[in-house]
């Protein structure tokens, strides 16, 4: 599987396939707070996609939130694709290009059930306690790069 860094319209709107499908459909956001400034274009924001053969099946972004502080959002991976790894793929691209760019932090505002998976990245919760983000509960949590 490849893991591209989002340069075109193209790849852009394979990202929006598959967040869709998982958030959209699975989760039931609704489509107007899944989309957002930052998915205007690829320059917009650090989008990473990653293709099975061509076929879109798991997606991230990032940006900068604030000054060494990169902020990553919108983790998703297909169904049938979860349990294979893709998910630390994409927080660990993430986290090059954050370091890259020289963030030296990063946050994340976790769904609660996705807290473990984030907790063995290194990951720590820093929220008093969860918060509602489209009606799924969620936590923010933080790591040094």
């Amino acid at each position: 599987m490849e893991s591209i860094r989002v340069t075109s319209v193209d790849q852009l709107k394979a990202c929006f396939e598959v967040r869709l499908k998982v958030f959209v459909e699975e989760q039931h956001v609704p489509e107007h707070l899944e989309m957002d400034e930052k998915d205007e274009s690829p320059e917009a924001c650090h989008h990473i996609l990653i293709v099975d053969e061509g076929k879109p099946v798991a997606t991230s972004r990032w940006y900068e939130y604030q000054p060494n502080t990169a902020k990553f959002q919108r983790v998703a991976v297909l169904q049938d694709y979860r349990g294979k790894g893709l998910g630390k793929q994409l927080i660990l691209e993430m986290e090059k290009q954050a370091k890259e760019l020289n963030c030296h932090t990063s946050i994340l505002d976790a769904q609660c059930h996705a807290e473990g998976f984030y907790s063995q990245l290194g990951y720590e919760v820093i929220s008093a306690e969860p918060f509602y983000d489209a009606n799924i509960l969620h936590v923010r949590m933080k790591k040094p790069l």
